[in-house]
This record gives structure tokens, sequence and C-alpha cells, in this order.
């Protein structure tokens, strides 16, 4: 997998994955892109960033053009970083089967259109960011009740409810025929007009 950027998100993606056995080959940030066909070794990478060590000098890879990063075949893609970084200039140079959308807006609709043309799939940014407030969601609860859950409980719900949300987009986006980014938005739609026909509007 090729992962761009590596602060909070990109960081804890490289550790699962690696976790998981997955290899992480590419590593782009503000300061360069490095490559390790083999692997990068996680744990050294996160030592040698703990410790405020220039990219650059990770001994574990080596540096490429950053125009390169994009060109690279791989099972995942997670740009982790900036907005727009993926456009109709590049989306066409993207070799992988799996783009998950780390950062908010990576991808311009222009080159949202080539990847799915491609048969890359995207897991858009409102569905794959979910876990980070969804957690705020459950401190949220967990303070209202006085009653505390365990990092195993936390990551438990967790898993159940970002799992049923793939699976309903997935299937919701296959019924229908369209992108899972556009199936994210018409069950988001079709959930708030329910609430309102239910509810009614409060102003």
């Amino acid at each position: 997998m090729c992962i761009q950027g590596f602060g909070n998100v990109g960081n804890a993606a490289a550790r699962c994955f690696h976790a998981a056995g997955v290899k992480v080959i590419a590593l782009q940030t503000v300061e360069g892109t490095l490559h390790n066909p083999a692997g990068f070794d996680i744990v050294k990478l996160n030592a040698h960033q703990q410790a405020g060590r220039p990219l650059a000098d990770f001994a574990g890879a080596a540096a490429i053009p950053d125009e390169s990063f994009w060109e690279l075949e791989s099972e995942f893609l997670i740009p982790a970083a900036i907005e727009n970084q993926i456009t109709a200039s590049n989306a066409g140079k993207i070799r992988t089967r799996v783009l998950r959308e780390g950062a908010n807006g990576p991808t311009t609709l222009e080159a949202d259109d080539i990847l799915t043309g491609h048969g890359i799939v995207v897991v858009p940014d409102v569905l794959a960011n979910a876990g980070g407030v969804t957690v705020s969601y459950f401190e949220w609860v967990q303070d209202l009740s006085s009653y505390f859950w365990s990092e195993e409980e936390v990551n438990g719900r967790l898993d159940t409810i970002m799992s049923n949300a793939f699976n309903t987009l997935w299937e919701a986006a296959a019924q229908a025929g369209v992108t899972l980014r556009t199936a994210a938005f018409t069950v988001a739609c079709t959930r708030i007009l329910e609430a309102r026909h239910l509810r009614g509007l409060y102003l």
C-alpha cells in the first residue's frame, strides 16, 4: 500500500495495515517521497519520526520523485494529507485497487470519475473518516452515563458501526449502479428526509 501523509491519520493507517501483514511500500510527505518495494519497517519509521529526524535520512527506503508516487502499483492507496491531491492530471496514472480517502476532499470530482472509469474503488472521506467522530460520540455517551468503556469495548463498538455503514453504502451503490460517494450522499439525504417526516421541523 501507499500512503500520502504521516500525521495522525497516515501514521495510524500505516501501523494498522502493518499489524495486519500489509506492506507499506511508499510514503509521501512535505519532505519528499520514499519507496521500498519490500515494505517499510513501520516501527523503525515511527522511531525515526519521533526522534525528529528528516524523512530523507530514513535508511529503510529510497527517495523517488514526488510525481512517481501516484504511478506506483498497489492494492491500497491512502491520501491522508490535504485536499485536491488527486486531480484530472494525475488520476489516470494511478494504479491501485482501493483508494481510501484519509484526508478531507483529497479527490476532485473530475478525478473521481476517472478513477471510477478505471475500476478503482474509492472509499470516500465522508465514510472513511467517520471513525473519529463516532468515537467522539462514544465519549459523549459515556460522560452522560458516567460509565466508561474499555478500549476493547470502544474498538468493538466502532468496528460494528463502521462495518454496518460500509455494508449499507456498498449495497446502495450496487443497487443503484453508482459510486460509494454518491451512495453516501443518497443514504444521508434519505435519512434526513425520513427524520423530517417523522419529527417535523423545529424552528
